[in-house]
């Protein structure tokens, strides 16, 4: 009895796993990547920081010139 009763419950296991469905197909979807564009936006900050530095510090000829001692 218990051999039958554990063949039948094999067989059911087994036949409710084999006609679960059907194959599963997985299909990967490639990514579409935009491209950026080519820009000096790194470039020009680098361009720029030496070129303010040199303006604030060299400066301009702010003094008044003085008159020849007579």
């Amino acid at each position: 009895m218990k051999r039958s009763f554990a063949l039948a419950l094999s067989a059911s296991l087994l036949a409710s796993a084999a006609f679960a469905g059907g194959p599963v197909v997985v299909m990967e979807e490639e990514e579409v990547v935009a491209e950026k564009p080519a820009s000096s936006a790194g470039l020009l900050p680098l361009l720029l920081v030496p070129i303010i530095l040199c303006v604030a510090l060299c400066g301009g000829d702010d003094e008044e010139e003085q008159p020849p001692p007579p």
